[in-house]
């Protein structure tokens, strides 16, 4: 018998040679209670007792294949959210695998998150988007860039009238416009060193707490992603990073304390790679970085995309993932797998054991 679909990572297959355990499915209907449920299934199947189909049912539950009928939409959700979220909260349930009670529990994680993006940009405007749509609670967004007409073949966030404008206003009024729901606010600012990201993280505007997560997406300085990685261990904000380097997509995730940091996964992969490189001689001459990254909307688009995914498993642990990965996808070989936990590293040089 199958269960779940049969979509790898969901699906599975139970042996059933006696039949019982299709009965105790088909029973599963939220009109019986789980004794009156192992008394049927007991008397119809001599193969079976009682204790036996209780503990089926225990198996399934852990599987994350049950939830309980009596439980309703929690009152948080008004009915407009309820229509708005119904069709997402029924992927993220169809994808949880943990015990839980009712399928609003994962968008009621969501619903209470605080997020920070840094970056307007192509992957910046898809994520926001994404993460408003996906119904966040709240989203503070910082950029000092206007919108320029170079910025349209993948910003898809902006139009031609908006040329000349600063990307967080002209952000704010769409976002808005997509979820009144979410709360959503933003300031035109750069980063400039880590403790500006320390400041940012630590706002009053993500209230006493602090923020639950930080979506990096700008690339600008170049040492954004190092300043991140401090800022975030600092304060302990799981945070998220990414972006493209021509056909190469990619999004990782750090949590602070429960994964490698950036610095871990960096190290980590100078180990892995032989580029036959002279001694001292770094990389960036056998793979130089332009002044700017060639883009299009699919590169964009996709980048964003990826930083919605994560963050969704970071803040709801839907679908459960070690806290830290890396994920890659390369329009020049789409079939190549591009998936691997970031591990912490005792010997990293900013969170290891000789720098706490």
């Amino acid at each position: 018998m199958r269960i779940g679909s049969v979509i790898h990572g969901i699906g599975a297959e139970i042996a059933d040679p006696d039949g019982w355990v299709w009965a105790l499915t088909q029973a599963l209907d939220g009109y019986r209670s789980p004794r009156q449920i192992a008394a049927e299934v007991a008397a119809s199947h001599a193969a079976v007792d009682e204790g036996a189909v209780l503990q089926a049912m225990a198996d399934l539950r852990q599987a994350g294949f049950l939830e309980d009928a009596a439980t309703g939409v929690p009152g948080e959700f008004s009915e407009r959210e309820k229509v708005r979220y119904g069709r997402g909260v029924s992927l993220l349930r169809w994808m949880d695998t943990s015990p839980r009670g009712n399928s609003w529990d994962v968008q009621l994680s969501l619903s209470r998150a605080r997020v920070l993006l840094i970056g307007l940009g192509g992957a910046g405007g898809i994520a926001a988007q994404g993460l408003v749509a996906s119904g966040v609670g709240s989203l503070h967004c910082v950029d000092p860039d206007v919108v320029e007409l170079s910025n349209l073949n993948r910003q898809v966030l902006y139009r031609e009238r908006d040329i000349g404008r600063d990307k967080v206003e002209v952000a704010l009024e769409s976002l808005r416009a997509l979820n009144s729901d979410v709360a959503v606010t933003g300031e035109v600012d750069e980063v400039r060193s880590a403790e500006d990201l320390v400041r940012l993280l630590r706002n009053r505007a993500a209230g006493a707490e602090g923020y639950d997560l930080m979506v990096l997406s700008a690339d600008r300085p170049a040492a954004i992603r190092s300043w991140a990685n401090q800022a975030c261990l600092e304060t302990g904000t799981p945070w998220i990073d990414g972006g493209y380097r021509g056909p190469l997509v990619t999004a990782g995730a750090h949590v602070p304390g429960k994964s490698g940091c950036l610095e871990c996964y960096r190290s980590s992969q100078a180990e892995s790679r032989d580029l036959r490189l002279p001694p001292g001689q770094h990389e960036d001459t056998v793979s130089p970085r332009m002044p700017w990254s060639p883009v299009n909307a699919v590169t964009a688009s996709l980048a964003g995309a990826l930083f919605v995914y994560a963050a969704i498993a970071v803040l709801t642990g839907v679908p459960p993932l070690h806290p830290g990965f890396r994920l890659e996808f390369n329009l020049m070989l789409p079939g190549e797998p591009g998936w691997e936990p970031v591990h912490r590293r005792r010997d990293c040089q900013v969170c290891g054991e000789a720098v706490r």
